[in-house]
């Protein structure tokens, strides 16, 4: 299954030619900075834009095929819009609004009761003490919610998801991003997010695609594109490398978790969740020692065998990015021109990442 996306675009200001094929479902984040063209792909997936070239395919089912002249209206895409404006009819209340997008999904008339139903998105939002509220009386983060919910129980094929968080501050972005979370884990729609918020990609997504100036530079896991160092992406001052990890075992006397993630161990401080757990770490390519021998008597508790995959010069930072193979997984380092003559590293040479335990960022998938 998979969701497959083909657009080229003149507008008078920029040439837009994109195309990426992700696995579905799961989040797709379309990353990049503002007038990129992240949005416009969001507006020809709704079909409230119809490009001068598009193919849009997801799950099998054809939204687009400009070519074969396919052009699916946007009342029969089934799709679910959120824009970072949560648009609630003020004059409704909570319930009233999410009822609206039951409506839409055709309850009573052609049958269409799969799906996400009331209770369950209710529940997994944490809305139900709202239920009787007006729009007016939430909050940034509430009305969110809301939105969402409402898009939900119009049974879309595919969320769509504009910058949700974009106008919430940060405690609010906080409060929200767990349940969408619990969301993407509880449903399993595909989705196609918009941020240029980097918490974002690192909790949200399952793949990335990076947009920039009308053209996509890389697309793939989240996993694949935040460990290649060549990206812009891992060039950030705070780029590193993400994997996808579950718990392997508890040492309660030294307060201590191991995890096994992208063919490879890391000790953490002690998570509260059972053995099998699915998690996520982050580890800052800032925070990454490199080393050729194992190193004795130091506080670390990670060594971490790998292999230069590739040496990525930053003449500005006058540093480099070492991108580290992993068994199924990789790690990224920022050194300096010097450490690289030292250490002698070459591209599929052996490597040892050195990482303390606090340095890991642990994030619940």
């Amino acid at each position: 299954m998979s969701l497959a996306f083909r657009l080229r675009h003149r507008f008078p200001s920029i040439q837009m030619d994109m195309a990426f094929e992700v696995s579905s479902p799961g989040v797709t984040v379309l990353f990049g900075p503002s007038g990129s063209g992240k949005s416009t792909l969001i507006a020809a997936a709704a079909g409230l834009l119809r490009p001068d070239e598009c193919r849009i395919e997801i799950d099998g089912r054809l939204l687009a095929d400009t070519g074969a002249g396919v052009w699916l209206p946007p009342e029969r895409r089934r799709v679910g819009l959120v824009f970072q404006d949560a648009k609630l009819f003020p004059h409704m209340s909570v319930t009233t609004n999410l009822r609206f997008g039951q409506r839409r999904a055709g309850y009573g008339k052609d049958g269409a009761t799969g799906g996400a139903q009331f209770e369950e998105v209710v529940d997994l939002l944490g809305i139900a003490p709202l239920l009787t509220r007006r729009p007016h009386t939430l909050s940034g983060g509430e009305r969110q919610r809301v939105a969402i919910g409402r898009a939900l129980l119009a049974q879309p094929h595919l969320l769509l998801m504009d910058e949700p968080l974009a106008s919430l501050d940060s405690a609010r972005k906080a409060e929200i991003l767990p349940y969408l979370t619990r969301l993407k884990t509880a449903l399993r729609l595909p989705v196609l997010y918009v941020t240029h918020a980097l918490e974002e990609v690192i909790q949200l997504a399952d793949s990335v695609v990076l947009v920039e100036a009308g053209q996509v530079s890389a697309f793939g896991t989240v996993s694949e594109i935040t460990a290649r160092s060549d990206l812009k992406l891992a060039q950030r001052d705070d780029g590193g490398a993400l994997l996808l990890c579950r718990t392997a075992e508890h040492d309660g006397a030294r307060q201590l978790t191991r995890l096994e993630g992208g063919g490879a161990s890391f000790w953490v401080p002690q998570v509260d969740l059972p053995l099998g757990a699915a998690l996520r770490i982050r580890v800052p390519a800032r925070e990454v020692i490199l080393a050729s021998q194992p190193p004795e008597g130091i506080s670390l508790h990670n060594i971490v065998p790998g292999t230069v995959r590739r040496l990525t010069a930053e003449p500005a930072r006058r540093s480099v990015v070492v991108e580290i193979g992993l068994p199924s997984g990789a790690l990224l380092s920022r050194v300096t021109p010097d450490a690289v003559v030292r250490l002698e590293l070459v591209q599929n040479g052996p490597v040892l990442a050195l990482i303390k335990s606090t340095s890991i960022e642990v994030v619940l998938a």
